[in-house]
C-alpha cells in the first residue's frame, strides 16, 4: 500500500467518495445547547450495563455546557464535524447506544464520575471539561513595588523595577477561575454511605443523574474585550522591562491580591503594561546572616561566553537591579560579608483567576499570546489560536547572529488538534469542491489571510515564497479601496488563522480508512494474578459503547502469553471461537476475515468474551510473554485497513520476536560503577522493534501501550513502537488491582473519545529566510519535509526547531503555516491549516520583551528528553543550566544599563526561567536515583507533551486541603497554591500535590483526627492505607475535596493517580523530593541556584 501523499504534493486520483456523517449526526447541536443533555441517559458509564436501577449519569467532572456556535457567512459551507464525533464525546452527549445483551464484568463502582472531560468536534464547541488551560499566573514579583522602607536593608542597596515598555502586557493578569459548573458529584439514587470517587468496588445501584445543561445564555461569559486593567491608555515607551532578584526585596503586585486559582503555573504575561501610575519604586530585600559553607556544585559552571552582540540596541534609563555584596559571587572576596536572600521575596508563579479574551491580531499586527497555562478565550482575527501553534519568541530575529547573541532558541510548538475553550471561535470547514483548496503553484502553500492580491484581484503573491500566481477564474473577486478583496471577511480562509479544507480526490491514494480498534491483552500468569487482565477486560467492556457508531467501525481482539490467541467474532457462530497461533518466531494471522468485524455485528460476542477472558486463563501457569510476536500478528490482521492497536502488557516480553532480557540488573551495577554508561539502558535493546514500528507506520497502524506492571518491563525498548506510530505509553507502576482500574478505564476512554484523526501527514512551511531545522515528537519520518502520523489527537504536541537561511527585513513579517492532512473517525479526508505571522526585529531588547516563557521552557524540556538517552545525566543537566545562564547573560550584557556587578537582572518575560530550570534539573528524568523504567517513561511522556502541561510536570501545584472549610465567600473551587518549599508544609496539615498525571496527598505527623475522619474515614495517620480509593463522605469538607479533585481532573484531562504519603515514611521522602525550592540530593535550593547563576554571569562578564 502506498504511503499517504504529503500536503505539499498532489495525490493521484482515486475513486474515493466522501462518506456522509453518521446517521445519528445531530444538526441541532449547533444551535441548541440543551440538546446535549437529551441523550445523556443512553450512556452507560462506570456501572454494570444492565443494572435494575440504571439512571442517567453525571457528566464527568461537572462540565460546562457547550456554547452555541456561529455559522459561516452565507454562501460558504457550514462546518460539518471534521472531528471524530458529531457532537461532544461521551460524558457530554450520549450516542444512542445499542443495548448490550448481558452485563460485562465491571469492577467499577456505581457512583464514580470517572468519565474524563472530553473534547468535541471542531465545528462544535467542546464542553468546558476539555482542558481549558488553567488560569494564568502572574508572579509575586510582577507589577509595582513596596516602598523601600518596607524591608530594612542589610547593607544591600535597593532594587527598583523598570516600568514595562510600550506594547507590553501587564505584569499581573486579571485572574481566572473555571466557569461555574454543575455539581461535580451529584447524588441521586445513591446509597447513603460514602460516595466513591475513585477505583472500583463492585456494587449495584444507579449512577446519579446529570444536571441539565443550562442554556448558553445562563452561563456567565466574560465580556468581549480587554479586562479592565488593560483598558487604560498605554504608557509611553520606556525602559526595557526587567526584573531584579538577588539581594533585593520582592515586588508584590499592587493591582489585586493574588486570588486562589484554578490554574497551573505560568509566567507573568509579559507584554501588556500595568496600569499607568504603578507605584514602581526602589526597595531592598532583607538579608540574613548566612549559615553553612559553600553551596553545592551546580551544573553548568564553566562554559564559553556567547558571541559578541550584533546590532546592539540603545541603552535604557531607569532599569532595575539587585545588588549582591561582593562576597556572594566574586572570587577572592572575604567570606565574612556573605549574605542570604529572603526566600519569600524571589520570583514565583502566582496564579490568577479571570479568563481574558485574546484577539490574535490587532491593528494589522500580531498580538503576543497570553501564557499557555492561563485561562483565555480566543478571537481568531488572522493568526491562529496559540493553542495550536506557539513560538518561543513572538518577534523573529532578522539574522542568525542576533538569535545566537540572545542565547534563546527559535522553535514552534505545534498542537494541531488541541482542544479549544468552549467559547473560542470555532474552526470553519471550507469546501472548494473537486478543484481542492487554492494553493501557491511554487511552494504549495495554502491560501491564507496573509497572501496579497494584486492587479484587481487577478493575481496573488504567496506570503511564504513570494511567488506571484494567477487567481483561479472561479475564485476571482475585486479589491476594495484598502487593497483587500471585498469578500475577505466572508471567506474563512482569507480572514481566519485556522481553517479546515475538505480534501479533494487528489489528496487520496485510497478510500479513507475505516475506524479500526484492535485490543490485545496480556494473559500471562503474572497479568492474571495481579488483576491486570481483569482490569483491562472490564475497561474495554465499558468503552465499547463509546466507540463511533456506524458500519465503518471495526473491532478485533486477541490475547497472548507464550502463544497468541485470536477470536473469531462472526455473528453466525454460537460463541466466539479461539484460534491459537503457536509460532511466535514467524507469526501469521489465522483468518484473513472474521478476526476484525463490524462492531454492530459482534457486540454481543465481544462483551461475552471480555467477561470470560479472566476466568478462561485463571489457572494459567505460563509466565512468558510474546509481546513482539503478538503485536506483529495483530498488525498483519490490520494491515489492509490500518487503525488503532491498543495493547495491555504486564511483564517483560521474554519470548518470540523482539524478546528482551532484564537489563535493569546490569543497570543498577552500571549506574553505581560508572554513570557514563548508564544512559545506554535508556536506548532500545536492539533494532527489531524499531523496524517493526516503521512498517506499522507505513500501513497506518497506531499503537498505544498500557503497561499494568509490578516489575521492570524495559520501556526504553517497548516505547519505540508507540513513539514511531503516533501513539503513547501509559504506565501504571506498581499496578494495584484496588486503585488502578479506575484510571486505566478513564485513560482508555479518553484515548478513544478525544478529538483525533487517522493516516495523517503534517508539514510546516516558513517564509523565505527561515527554514525548518528538525521535528521531534511521536511520528515516523520517511522524507525530510513531512512527518507521518498514523494517529494524531488533541493531546499530541510536536516541536519544530527553526533556523535562518537568509536575513529577514526589519519591520516585515515572517509567516509559518502548518498543514495537517488527516482522516476523521467518520472517514472524511480533511486538511487543517494553521497560520501564524510574526513581526521581524533587529533589536535584541525586543526579543527579550517578546519571549514566551511557557514555550521556551517546553522547548528546554523536550531538548532534555531528546538528550537523556544519548548523554550522561550530568552533561544534560549542565546543558540545560547553560541554556538558562546564556540567555540571562545576554540580557545582562546587552540590554541592562546598570554597571554594578553586584546585581542579578532578569528580563520580566523570563524571570521564572531560573526556577523552572532548577525544577527540571531535579525532575524524575534528570535525577541520578530512581528506576530505569521511570526515567524511560518520563522522557517518552515529555516527547509529545503539550505546552500547558510542561511547567506543571516539573513544578507541580500544591494545595493545603486540611483547611478547605475556611475558604468562605470564595468563588474559586481550588484553594490557593503554595510554593514548593518544605517551610510551607506544617506538621498538622494535609497537602495535595499534582503534576497533571499523578497526585500525592501528604499527611503531617500531627494532623487533627477529626479532619482525617471527615476527609478519608480514618482517625490516625498510622491507619493510612497503601492503596487508596478516593471516596466522598457525607460532610462538607469531603465534598469540597472531591470538588477540588474533579476540577483538577477536568483541567488536566487526566484522571490522576493518587498516592498517600506520610511524614517519616519512604512515601514522605517521595513527597519532599518534589519540594524543588529546597536543597536536596537532586540539587541546590532555589536561592542557592540564583546565587550560582549570578556568579556564572559575573565570571563570563569578567
Amino acid at each position: 500500500m502506498a504511503a499517504p501523499v504529503p500536503p505539499g504534493a498532489p495525490r493521484p486520483g482515486a475513486n474515493a467518495r466522501q462518506q456522509p456523517p453518521p446517521p445519528n449526526f445531530n444538526p441541532n447541536y449547533q444551535t441548541n445547547p440543551n440538546s446535549l443533555a437529551d441523550n445523556m441517559q443512553n450512556l452507560n458509564l462506570n456501572q454494570p450495563l444492565s443494572m435494575p436501577n440504571s439512571g442517567p449519569r453525571p457528566p464527568p467532572f461537572g462540565q460546562q455546557p457547550p456554547f452555541p456556535q456561529s455559522s459561516v457567512s452565507s454562501g460558504f459551507p457550514v462546518a460539518s464535524s471534521p472531528m471524530p464525533r458529531p457532537g461532544p464525546p461521551p460524558g457530554m452527549v450520549g450516542r444512542p447506544a445499542v443495548v448490550p445483551r448481558g452485563p460485562p464484568q465491571s469492577t467499577l463502582p456505581t457512583n464514580v464520575p470517572l468519565g474524563r472531560p472530553v473534547g468535541s468536534p471542531v465545528s462544535h464547541m467542546p464542553p468546558f471539561g476539555s482542558r481549558p488551560p488553567p488560569a494564568s499566573l502572574s508572579s509575586s514579583t510582577g507589577g509595582g513595588v513596596l516602598p523601600s522602607s518596607a524591608f530594612p536593608s542589610s547593607g544591600a542597596p535597593s532594587v527598583s523595577v523598570a516600568p514595562p515598555p510600550a506594547g507590553s502586557r501587564p505584569g499581573s493578569f486579571v485572574s481566572s477561575s473555571p466557569l461555574p459548573g454543575g455539581p461535580a458529584v451529584p447524588m441521586s439514587n445513591a446509597p447513603a454511605g460514602p460516595l466513591s470517587n475513585g477505583p472500583p468496588t463492585v456494587g449495584s445501584g444507579a449512577l446519579p443523574g446529570p444536571p441539565r445543561f443550562p442554556s448558553a445564555g445562563s452561563v456567565s461569559q466574560p465580556p468581549v474585550g480587554p479586562p479592565p486593567s488593560m483598558m487604560s491608555a498605554r504608557p509611553p515607551a520606556q525602559a526595557s522591562t526587567m526584573h531584579s532578584v538577588l539581594g533585593s526585596s520582592a515586588v508584590s503586585s499592587p493591582m489585586a491580591p493574588p486570588l486562589p486559582s484554578a490554574s497551573p503555573f505560568s509566567a507573568v504575561p509579559q507584554t501588556r503594561p500595568p496600569p499607568p501610575g504603578s507605584p514602581y519604586g526602589p526597595q531592598a530585600w532583607s538579608m540574613q546572616p548566612h549559615q553553612g559553607g559553600q553551596p553545592p556544585h551546580v551544573p553548568g559552571a564553566t562554559h564559553a561566553q556567547p558571541p559578541r552582540m550584533f546590532g546592539m540596541p540603545q541603552q535604557f534609563p531607569n532599569q532595575a537591579a539587585t545588588t549582591i555584596p561582593p562576597a556572594m559571587g566574586q572570587p577572592g572576596a572575604p567570606m565574612s560579608g556573605t549574605s542570604k536572600i529572603d526566600p519569600n521575596q524571589i520570583p514565583r508563579p502566582v496564579p490568577s483567576a479571570t479568563p481574558i479574551v485574546y484577539e490574535t491580531r490587532q491593528g494589522n499586527s500580531a498580538n503576543p499570546p497570553p501564557p499557555a497555562t492561563s485561562d483565555y478565550i480566543v478571537r481568531d482575527t488572522g493568526n491562529c489560536s496559540p493553542r495550536y501553534v506557539r513560538c518561543t519568541i513572538n518577534q523573529i530575529p532578522c539574522t542568525a547572529d542576533l538569535l545566537t547573541t540572545s542565547g534563546m532558541q527559535l522553535a514552534l510548538l505545534v498542537q494541531p488538534m488541541a482542544l479549544p475553550h468552549p467559547s473560542d471561535d470555532p474552526i470553519q470547514v471550507v469546501d472548494f469542491g473537486e478543484s481542492g483548496p487554492v494553493r501557491c503553484s511554487r511552494c504549495k502553500g495554502y491560501i491564507n489571510p496573509f497572501m496579497k492580491f494584486i492587479d484587481q484581484g487577478r493575481k496573488f503573491i504567496c506570503n511564504l515564497c513570494g511567488f506571484t500566481d494567477d487567481t483561479p477564474r472561479d475564485y476571482h473577486c475585486n479589491l476594495g479601496p484598502d487593497g483587500r478583496r471585498r469578500d475577505a471577511d466572508e471567506r474563512p480562509e482569507l480572514c481566519k488563522g485556522t481553517v479546515e479544507f475538505v480534501a479533494s480526490k487528489e489528496y487520496m491514494v485510497r478510500d479513507p480508512m475505516p475506524a479500526v480498534y484492535f485490543f490485545l491483552i496480556d494473559v500471562s500468569m503474572n497479568a492474571v494474578q495481579t488483576g491486570a487482565t481483569a482490569a483491562a477486560c472490564s475497561a474495554i467492556g465499558q468503552i465499547i459503547s463509546d466507540l463511533p457508531e456506524g458500519p465503518r467501525t471495526l473491532v478485533g481482539i486477541a490475547t497472548f502469553d507464550s502463544t497468541i490467541h485470536f477470536y473469531n467474532l462472526k455473528r453466525a457462530l454460537q460463541q466466539p471461537l479461539m484460534l491459537i497461533v503457536p509460532d511466535i518466531q514467524d507469526v501469521y494471522t489465522p483468518l484473513e476475515t472474521d478476526v476484525i468485524v463490524q462492531l454492530s455485528e459482534c457486540r454481543q460476542h465481544l462483551e461475552l468474551l471480555l467477561e470470560n477472558i479472566p476466568t478462561m486463563f485463571q489457572s494459567s501457569a505460563t509466565a512468558e510473554s510474546c509481546f513482539g510476536a503478538a503485536i506483529k500478528a495483530a498488525f498483519l490482521a490490520m494491515k489492509s485497513t490500518g487503525g488503532k492497536l491498543l495493547v495491555f502488557q504486564s511483564v517483560l516480553p521474554s519470548v518470540g520476536i523482539g524478546a528482551l532480557s532484564s537489563r535493569e540488573a546490569e543497570g543498577r551495577t552500571n549506574i553505581s560503577a560508572s554513570e557514563k554508561e548508564a544512559h545506554k539502558l535508556l536506548q532500545p535493546a536492539d533494532k527489531i522493534l524499531k523496524t517493526m514500528a516503521i512498517e506499522f507506520a507505513e500501513y497506518q497502524v497506531c499503537v498505544d501501550v498500557f503497561l499494568t506492571t509490578q516489575s521492570y518491563v524495559d520501556i526504553a525498548s517497548i516505547s519505540v513502537i508507540p513513539r514511531t506510530t503516533g501513539g503513547q505509553v501509559y504506565y501504571y507502576y506498581p499496578f494495584s488491582a484496588v486503585s488502578d482500574p479506575a484510571k486505566l478505564y478513564n485513560d482508555l476512554r479518553w484515548n478513544i473519545t478525544r478529538p483525533q484523526g487517522f493516516e495523517a501527514v503534517m508539514r510546516v512551511r516558513c517564509s523565505q529566510g527561515i527554514q525548518v531545522h528538525d521535528y521531534s515528537g511521536n511520528f515516523c519520518r520517511r522524507i525530510p519535509t513531512d512527518i507521518d502520523l498514523p494517529g494524531i489527537d488533541c493531546d499530541k504536541c510536536i516541536l519544530v526547531t527553526l533556523k535562518h537561511d537568509d536575513k529577514l527585513q526589519d519591520g516585515s513579517e515572517c509567516a509559518f503555516q502548518c498543514a495537517l492532512l488527516y482522516t476523521t473517525v467518520y472517514g472524511q479526508r480533511r486538511i487543517r491549516v494553521t497560520n501564524l505571522s510574526l513581526p521581524c526585529t533587529n533589536m535584541l531588547s525586543n526579543l527579550f520583551r517578546a519571549a514566551d516563557l511557557d514555550t521556551q521552557f517546553a522547548n528546554f524540556l523536550k531538548q532534555a528528553a531528546i538528550e537523556i538517552p544519548t548523554a550522561p545525566l550530568l552533561q544534560v543537566r549542565d546543558q540545560i543550566t547553560n541554556l538558562c545562564i546564556n540567555t540571562l547573560l545576554s540580557y545582562r550584557k546587552f540590554c541592562a544599563t546598570v554597571s554594578s556587578s553586584g546585581q542579578l537582572i532578569l528580563p520580566e518575560a523570563l524571570k521564572l526561567l531560573p526556577l523552572y530550570t532548577l525544577a527540571l534539573i531535579k525532575s524524575t528524568g534528570l535525577r541520578n536515583d530512581g528506576r530505569i523504567d521511570d526515567r524511560s517513561f518520563w522522557f517518552n511522556y515529555v516527547s509529545s507533551l503539550s505546552t500547558p502541561l510542561a511547567v506543571p510536570l516539573v513544578y507541580p501545584r500544591m494545595f493545603a486541603i486540611h483547611n478547605l472549610n475556611s475558604k468562605e465567600g470564595d468563588d474559586s473551587t481550588l484553594p490557593p497554591t503554595i510554593p514548593l518549599s518544605s517551610e510551607h508544609v506544617s506538621d498538622d496539615g494535609i497537602y495535595l500535590l499534582e503534576n497533571g498525571e499523578d497526585a500525592l496527598i501528604y499527611f503531617g505527623s500531627s494532623v487533627d483526627s477529626s479532619i482525617l475522619e471527615q476527609l478519608f474515614g480514618f482517625t490516625s495517620v498510622d491507619e493510612i492505607p497503601t492503596q487508596f480509593v478516593m471516596q466522598q463522605f457525607p460532610n462538607p469538607l469531603s465534598k469540597k475535596l472531591n470538588d477540588v479533585v474533579n476540577v483538577i481532573r477536568q483541567q488536566r484531562c487526566s484522571y490522576l493517580r493518587f498516592k498517600l504519603c506520610k511524614k517519616g515514611d519512604p512515601s514522605g521522602m517521595l513527597f519532599l523530593s518534589c519540594m524543588v525550592e529546597d536543597k536536596n540530593a537532586g540539587g541546590p535550593s532555589y536561592v542557592e541556584f540564583l546565587v550560582h547563576i549570578h556568579r556564572q554571569i559575573q565570571m563570563k562578564m569578567a
